[in-house]
């Protein structure tokens, strides 16, 4: 398998902007993805957890990968969600983001049911097997109530379109175990844990907080590329009041959006079941992002 990372080194977790009334806003997509990618995003997530892909229609995920890939060109790579309870509704989602233009897929592990191992591994083959688009696999075990065991991610690995992993378990021993094992490339879905996952071979991140923070967020797995490791633990020290605050109580779409808003960039209104963050936190987000100067006054 390409030491090469499959989808560079910092891809963004990237909101989904709506307009006031909650409708999809294509053209603030547009205009959010060329600013992420202009500061240091080498991918762009899309309709994942960040996105808020449960509350997006299948006709909506298509025209934003459609209006992103036509913004950002061969400037980055676009991934799409294709996670679904129901395998054949996955699937059909990762044949529509291949027809929408997208350069690959997120897939979770079907989440709800609860399927044993052997299930989970013939969802994820029966994704792979759909469509000639390299393949993350999305191991979040608190969202999805499975967890990707090792043998079943060695098998996952022999596949010829499975790439890498989404890890957002927090164990890093595991994820080391499994980099050296099978190859797979490790992309960190914990910001906390983007560093140390680096540490141990991880590839590179999928971030929420860069959506809010791109340039500083590439700054700390650019300087441990570089071996400059003294660097790169300051940096990040800097940057974890911002990561703290964006992903400890609140879900990271309302943080992020609520920063994006501030930063006059296109985010608009959370979808139901999530609320908008309130004028405290709001404030708290924005006092932390400027204390870091991670944000001009």
């Amino acid at each position: 398998m390409s030491t090469s990372p499959a989808f560079g080194r910092l891809a963004v977790a990237m909101v989904t902007p709506f307009h006031g009334d909650g409708s999809l806003d294509t053209e603030g997509a547009q205009a959010l993805a060329a600013h992420l990618v202009d500061q240091g995003c080498d991918a762009l997530v899309l309709s994942g957890t960040t996105g808020e892909a449960p509350t997006t229609t299948d006709q909506e995920k298509r025209s934003l990968i459609r209006s992103v890939v036509e913004a950002v060109g061969d400037r980055a790579r676009v991934l799409s969600g294709a996670g679904s309870n129901d395998t054949a509704h996955a699937v059909e989602l990762a044949r529509q983001a291949e027809a929408a233009g997208a350069h690959g897929l997120l897939v979770v592990a079907p989440y709800y049911s609860r399927p044993p191992q052997e299930g989970v591994r013939r969802h994820f083959e029966s994704v792979a097997d759909a469509t000639s688009l390299p393949v993350l696999l999305y191991d979040v075990p608190a969202r999805t109530g499975v967890r990707l065991d090792r043998d079943t991610l060695r098998r996952l690995a022999e596949h010829p379109r499975v790439v890498g992993v989404k890890d957002c378990t927090g164990d890093l021993l595991h994820c080391a175990r499994m980099i050296a094992e099978t190859g797979l490339q490790y992309y960190s879905g914990n910001d906390d844990l983007n560093l140390p996952l680096a540490a141990v071979g991880g590839v590179g991140a999928i971030s929420t907080v860069a959506n809010a923070a791109p340039r500083e967020s590439r700054a700390v797995l650019d300087a441990y590329a570089r071996g400059e490791t003294e660097l790169a633990a300051r940096l990040n020290a800097e940057l974890l009041p911002l990561v703290e605050a964006m992903m400890g109580s609140h879900p990271g779409t309302v943080t992020a959006k609520a920063l994006l808003a501030h930063q006059g960039l296109p985010s608009g209104p959370v979808r139901l079941p999530l609320t908008p963050a309130d004028e405290e936190l709001t404030d708290r987000l924005v006092t932390i992002l400027h204390a870091s100067a991670l944000c001009p006054a």
